[in-house]
């Protein structure tokens, strides 16, 4: 008999962008499911209506279309499912796992205060929960769950073990409010029985909700998926990442240029081990990915080691595939598109620009040589290097510049001679040369940047600083 294949969702809430910490969620469920051969769902959980927004659902698409993470099929909207969750709900009110609550807001507002006055548990109590069909009055109501008032419930979780549940502590949960619109709690159960969804992995901040939600499983007499509540992440003063440590939307890492193959990575490792490993690609995350290499304690999120193997990756990636996404990034950040000839400059000069280039503004500002255009616009402090001894030097480099064979080694000897002959060592010719081909005091190897802009603009350039 064959097993069961794998499914997993991602289900954001369409109130606001996408939340790195919903972005690694997103990720560990793809990583799952992809490393398994599974499906990978995405459910736009959009039942709060007066926050959800199309802007919303959008950037959420966006950011995970980004981040590389694809999905099986459409996204799903939670709301058009409405029917379909009253539909159970009214099935487990036949069944008598449920009952009709004709409390009225402050009736049940006077219970918690009166609870509150006698210390004890405000968890309310309604006394329509065994009141017959006969007895009720023709007034609004709830569709209140039946929860066992006794004893207690133990649910396996593949990432925090055997957890136990005291039943006292579980209310009769609302599953319609009184205009016949089903509740989250809800709403989540179904679309996940009906999507086939076999393992939910989320945040360890629904812990709680699983024990309630275990209930409709129960009464339904459902199949219930496999449970891993991954810790939370901090920042790194130890509290819930929030505004005040930084960006924590995905489009503003994206906007900060950090490539999508190191933030799959960090965000792999965020929470995740696989012994020692921290940077790799991601083939061997999805071979590698599993719950007993998740810890239990919050993450910490390191900006520093974030950016170190943003570099590895940048270091690594394949020049045309690293071109592309830089003109993503542009097109993301409104910046103007490279043109055919700086497409072209930029695949050339990829092998020196990755050195040490951890986002895409590192390399663009690497690129400057290369985006820029004639007259090049020197900076104050390179300039002084091209006092009148250097220009008059420079100046002698041109003719012999013209009938060079343009090779590295060749370039190399004929400054190399050119300061010989001058009594100077090549690095004092250094800085003056590099001022004059990219008008900064840091920048590629000269030799480089001449190999990438060819002769003719190369010369052009020297005659420029040096007229």
């Amino acid at each position: 008999m064959s097993e069961t294949p794998v499914v997993t969702r991602f289900a954001p809430s369409p109130t606001g962008a996408l939340h790195i910490g919903g972005a690694r969620t997103a990720l560990f469920n793809w990583l799952y499911a992809r490393g398994r051969g599974g499906k990978f769902l995405l459910r736009i959980e959009d039942t709060d209506k007066a926050r959800s927004t199309d802007e919303n659902t959008q950037a959420i698409l966006d950011g995970l279309t980004w981040l590389g993470l694809d999905w099986d099929g459409a996204p799903t909207s939670q709301a058009a499912q409405a029917d379909r969750h009253a539909e159970v709900a009214h099935q487990m009110l036949a069944d008598g796992h449920a009952y009709k609550c004709f409390a009225t807001q402050d009736e049940i507002e006077a219970f918690r205060e009166d609870a509150r006055a006698n210390k004890v548990s405000t968890l309310y109590r309604s006394p329509w929960r065994d009141v017959a069909d006969p007895d009720h009055p023709d007034l609004p109501f709830v569709v209140r769950l039946k929860a066992p008032r006794t004893g207690a419930t133990t649910l396996h979780d593949e990432v925090q073990g055997d957890v136990t549940w005291q039943n006292e502590q579980l209310d009769d949960m609302i599953l319609l409010r009184s205009d016949g619109s089903p509740v989250y709690m809800l709403a989540v159960v179904v679309d996940d029985h009906d999507m086939g969804v076999t393992h939910v992995i989320r945040g360890d901040d629904h812990l709680a909700n699983a024990f309630r939600q275990n209930l409709i499983y129960d009464a339904m007499g459902w199949s219930k998926p496999t449970l891993a509540h991954i810790p939370l992440i901090f920042g790194p003063d130890g509290k819930k990442l929030s505004k005040r440590h930084g960006a924590t939307g995905a489009s503003e890492y994206q906007a900060l240029g950090y490539p999508a193959a190191g933030m799959r990575n960090y965000l792999t490792r965020l929470g995740w081990s696989h012994g020692d490993d921290e940077f790799f690609s991601d083939a061997q995350a999805r071979d590698w990915f599993d719950f007993d290499g998740i810890g239990k304690s919050p993450a910490r999120f390191d900006t520093k080691k974030l950016e170190n193997l943003c570099g590895q990756h940048v270091a690594v990636a394949e020049n045309a595939a690293l071109l592309h996404e830089l003109e993503v990034f542009l097109v993301a950040t409104d910046a103007p598109a490279l043109t055919a000839a700086q497409c072209n400059g930029m695949l050339k000069a990829m092998p020196s620009l990755k050195e040490r280039a951890k986002t895409f503004p590192e390399l663009l500002d690497k690129a400057h040589f290369i985006l820029t255009s004639r007259p090049i616009s020197i900076d104050e402090k390179p300039a002084k290097s091209l006092d009148d001894v250097h220009k008059g030097i420079l100046a002698e480099l041109t003719p012999q510049l013209q009938t060079a064979s343009w090779s590295r080694e060749e370039l190399e000897g004929i400054v190399a001679a050119l300061a010989e002959a001058h009594d100077t060592k090549l690095g004092k010719l250094a800085g003056p040369l590099r001022a004059a081909l990219a008008g900064r005091g840091v920048s590629p190897s000269i030799f480089d940047m001449m190999l990438i802009l060819g002769r003719e603009e190369t010369i052009s350039r020297i005659q420029d600083a040096t007229c």
